[in-house]
């Protein structure tokens, strides 16, 4: 099962080094051009999680695999990738040009009034991608090299104004878009539940035997968004039609069903991750969801 690129798997991957300072700084912001990272025989990008945002700017021919869907795009796209989220994508053009930025949350934590999620193009749900023209590509083109200059200088506060370029790109997305088209949450009830969703996707995936699922009940959760339980799980049954018991068990079956497949760790050890206290509760578990026991589906 792939896990999730890091910051150091990214430099690592495409430039065979590491920035000074990498993981000690609050955040981390960098800004390429998209032809500059291309080596001769470098490994395709995998579909997998990041443990950081990227804001791209490409142009031509591209699939862009996104969650459970995948994304054909022709000619300028502005594209907004969420760390919650697994994604790559493909070129279908020979040739390659455009931009992209990375950072990690906390390059906004401590300035944005709202948390960085509660933009539409970050909100599990929402759409990506932003097409542009050829006068919104050179607006868009004209901030990135904002950003390529401003990296190189020695101003003291260049990365506050890096930030206001990154908000100004993320401004400038949702005011293209139609305004019918943006993602909204149409009630309270929607909002709970996609902020319900969220927190449960950010538990996975489970990487190492030694994170733990912790996120397991109704009430849990309710703790967590400072609402009753009984309030939560009437928003996401009249939202989704299901209990939040079941959104739980079924995204707990499906990621032990990764580990099962895709691991070498013992039932015991799988077990422990997705937080049962012993290895017969999640036999029970898992038999009940699936008629089987995780042995046998290994098997299989």
């Amino acid at each position: 099962m792939p896990t999730t690129e890091t910051l150091e798997d990214f430099y690592k991957q495409k430039f065979n080094w590491l920035p000074e300072n990498l993981g000690q700084e609050i955040g981390h912001f960098n800004v390429f051009r998209l032809e500059d990272c291309y080596m001769p025989g470098a490994k395709p990008i995998v579909y997998a999680r990041r443990d950081f945002y990227k804001v791209s700017l490409i142009r031509g021919k591209n699939t862009i695999h996104y969650a459970d869907k995948s994304i054909e795009v022709d000619g300028s796209t502005l594209v907004f990738f969420n760390p919650l989220v697994p994604y790559t994508f493909e070129h279908t053009d020979s040739v390659r040009s455009g931009a992209f930025c990375i950072f990690k949350e906390a390059f906004f934590t401590a300035m944005m009034r709202n948390s960085i999620h509660e933009l539409p193009m970050f909100m599990p749900g929402g759409s990506p991608t932003y097409a542009l023209n050829e006068e919104q590509d050179k607006y868009v083109a004209d901030l990135f090299d904002k950003m390529l200059n401003e990296i190189k200088s020695e101003y003291r506060f260049k990365y506050d104004l890096l930030r206001n370029y990154v908000t100004e790109l993320m401004h400038y997305a949702l005011k293209i878009q139609p305004q019918e088209t943006l993602y909204k949450h149409p009630d309270a009830n929607s909002r709970i539940t996609a902020i319900f969703t969220e927190l449960l996707e950010r538990q996975f995936p489970i990487e190492t035997p030694a994170q733990r699922f912790s996120l397991r009940s109704a009430k849990d959760f309710a703790d967590q968004l400072s609402v009753h339980v009984n309030h939560l799980n009437r928003a996401i049954r009249q939202t989704t039609g299901k209990t939040t018991t079941t959104h739980i068990f079924e995204r707990l079956t499906t990621e032990a069903k990764a580990l099962l497949r895709h691991t070498n760790w013992n039932v015991a050890e799988i077990s422990y991750s997705l937080g049962f206290e012993e290895p017969a509760h999640f036999n029970n578990f898992f038999k009940k969801q699936t008629s089987t026991t995780p042995s046998s589906y290994r098997v299989v």
